[in-house]
């Protein structure tokens, strides 16, 4: 990979770590639901008048609309909101990879191979590391919601695959067509009006920049250049440096929030993203390795 192109991949994981914490600068203003919704309005317009709908069915388009933008992103806002701070939300949603494994398993009878079972054994405890952390940056009910985030990212991930697109940038907008009114609905369902009228009088420059900030560098800037990366290049020479974004998400929530970072902090990110290391790569590397030993004896 060429070094600008390398650059530009490790700032689009660090854009995407320090996502969590600038979500959690907005909902210091805005409803979970709300900012959710008010993010994807304009992931989908005005860009939807000028890009036209991909070739891919509307049960595709619609489904992965509701489950990205409710399942995923609505929930993890519901999470941080709920207590876990944006750093360990980085960190717990990264167990996606897993489910996308065991979901695709399930759908695509896909073979779970051992180091995806080692690799899952490893971050499962990184996630007990988690649950021993007792400096307020942690609640049951945030890792709950932030580990429901996750799986609906894996179903998003299904989806996505199942609708075998090659526009993606075209799919990501028409499908942000579809969260935005049930996002506003469930959130007047829940809390009545009490949102809007506090959005209305409280809703300040920290809330703005969060929402265009998601919008914009977060969501159709780092997908269209991550998408256009894994064009040029092998995935296997992209994908791995997604493991950089809890890394980023910690960081940004400990320079934002000066979150401490804990001896079981450290443990939980070393063996969650060793895990994804291990269940992600660890067959591919492994076979490299025997390739090459089998050359040398040869």
């Amino acid at each position: 990979m060429k070094t600008r192109h390398l650059l530009l991949a490790i700032s689009i994981t660090a854009i995407w770590g320090l996502n969590f914490s600038v979500i959690k600068l907005g909902l210091s203003t805005v409803d979970p639901l709300i900012l959710a919704g008010l993010r994807f309005t304009l992931c989908a317009l005005p860009a939807i008048l000028f890009i036209g709908k991909p070739d891919v069915q509307w049960r595709y388009i619609i489904g992965y609309g509701l489950v990205f933008g409710i399942g995923l992103w609505g929930v993890v806002n519901l999470g941080i909101k709920a207590g876990l701070s944006a750093g360990i939300a980085s960190l717990v949603l990264q167990f996606s990879a897993f489910f996308t494994i065991l979901l695709g398993a399930w759908v695509f009878k896909e073979k779970v191979s051992r180091s995806q079972l080692a690799g899952m054994a490893i971050a499962l405890g990184g996630l007990l590391s988690i649950l021993s952390i007792v400096d307020g940056t942690v609640t049951a009910a945030g890792l709950i919601l932030v580990l429901l985030g996750a799986l609906a990212w894996s179903a998003a991930n299904i989806i996505n695959k199942k609708a075998r697109t090659t526009q993606v940038f075209a799919f990501l907008v028409w499908s942000s067509a579809f969260s935005p009114i049930p996002l506003f609905a469930l959130e007047y369902a829940v809390n009545g009006s009490a949102g809007y009228s506090a959005l209305l009088h409280q809703l300040d420059y920290r809330a703005v920049l969060s929402i265009l900030f998601q919008v914009y560098p977060n969501t159709l800037f780092g997908y269209w250049v991550w998408n256009s990366l894994l064009k040029q290049y092998p995935v296997s020479t992209v994908a791995p440096l997604s493991l950089l974004v809890p890394v980023f998400g910690l960081l940004g929530s400990v320079m934002i929030f000066d979150e401490h970072l804990s001896l079981n902090k450290v443990i939980a990110v070393v063996l969650i993203v060793a895990g994804l290391g291990v269940g992600l790569y660890g067959q591919r590397l492994l076979g490299a390795v025997r390739k090459r030993w089998s050359r040398c004896a040869a």
